[in-house]
């Protein structure tokens, strides 16, 4: 998977982070949104973002959601409601904000293979063991898109970032 050094992913795009170093590089946890309010949001999008400097929206709660779910239900979830959010960011601000979802176990949660890009979401209990195929359902397999998020050269990845999603 190619990867990212600049900070792009922190003004434009969507990305999933994991590393708490790279959140605190866009906003305090004061300023991070739940998944509710994001969803409230679609239609009714603020003029000025919460976070770096009116550029960034950061999101906390996706993990959860998709614990609540069985996976087919919480595919289902994800490419309807959630996609439809990101599209719904993306086209209000017209590609030049940033949509961060918060994942504090993304690292563990969102795997990449390494063979193919494809990545998938591992669910938790009670249905440990299952996947969620993450790339198909949101940015429909474009592999050679997401890129992995370092903060230093030769650092582990703090996240995923996508520029734009189709």
């Amino acid at each position: 998977m190619r990867q990212v050094l600049d900070t792009v992913w922190q003004r434009r795009g969507t990305s999933w982070v994991w590393d708490e170093e790279a959140r605190n590089q866009v906003c305090s946890a004061s300023e991070v949104w739940s998944l509710r309010q994001l969803l409230q949001a679609v239609g009714n999008w603020p003029n000025d973002l919460p976070s770096n400097g009116g550029r960034t929206l950061v999101v906390a709660g996706l993990e959860g959601g998709l614990d609540l779910l069985a996976p087919d239900d919480a595919e289902a979830w994800l490419g309807d409601a959630i996609k439809a959010a990101i599209l719904a960011f993306q086209d209000e601000y017209g590609g030049e904000a940033a949509l961060i979802f918060w994942l504090p176990l993304g690292q563990s949660r969102l795997k990449v293979q390494t063979a193919s890009d494809a990545v998938a979401w591992v669910c938790e209990a009670p249905h440990r063991g299952s996947h969620l195929d993450f790339g198909r359902i949101l940015w429909g397999e474009a592999n050679e898109y997401p890129q992995e998020i370092l903060l230093r050269e030769g650092s582990k990845p703090a996240g995923l970032f996508h520029l734009r999603i189709t």
